[in-house]
């Protein structure tokens, strides 16, 4: 059996990108991660040379807590993500802030945040 309990106010590891940063907890079965984008933040601008692929590769499972997100599709399908909404996205995509408030997003994912925009 296996009982873990972390705090957000101690995050395992904070990691800054161009136009915002990430702060994750890892767990046994979980890593989860609150991701902060400061408008003007765009996956193909602020993350893409980080990752090393021309689109996100990571499978995400989120929730957006504050602003607004769309998400492109490599395959021409899009939506745009804001506040109560829940999403789950698949590899292969852009996503960016829309208008001028950051969007703060919860990602609940197995190795998600150990990977995303880390620098080898």
């Amino acid at each position: 059996m296996t009982l873990e309990v972390k705090t957000l106010d101690k995050p395992d590891e904070r990691r800054d990108f161009p136009r915002g940063h990430l702060e994750a907890v890892h767990m046994t079965d979980l890593d989860f991660a609150v991701a902060t984008f400061e408008p003007g933040w765009r996956w193909s601008e602020s993350v893409a040379q980080i990752a090393g692929t021309e689109s996100c590769q990571m499978h995400h499972n989120g929730y957006i807590v504050q602003g607004r997100m769309h998400i492109r599709m490599d395959d021409g399908g899009e939506q745009e993500v804001g506040p109560g909404d829940v999403f789950v996205c698949s590899p292969g995509h852009d996503a960016w802030v829309v208008g001028d408030e950051q969007c703060v997003a919860y990602d609940f994912q197995g190795q998600t945040a150990r990977e995303y925009a880390k620098k080898e």
